[in-house]
């Protein structure tokens, strides 16, 4: 279910808000009348693996530089 509120509805109520957003809710708050943004539930905080390419970066990739290369990129 979607709950349309105001700013200032959405300022004074805004723990019960996230207790539906938690809930499965998605709240639209609005200004004059108009919906400025969305309030939906965060996806999983888990971090993802980059898994468009199917590439390793290797570990010396995180190496420093050489001075020679690191002189060429101060210039």
């Amino acid at each position: 279910m979607t709950q349309l509120v105001d700013v200032q509805e959405a300022n004074a109520r805004l723990a019960a808000l996230l207790v539906a957003v938690e809930a499965g809710e998605e709240v639209i708050i609005a200004r004059g009348g108009r919906p400025v943004a969305r309030l939906v539930a965060m996806q999983d905080g888990s971090r993802r693996e980059m898994g468009f390419v199917g590439y390793r970066v290797p570990d010396s990739f995180f190496e420093p530089l050489p001075e020679d290369e690191l002189a060429a990129w101060k210039q």
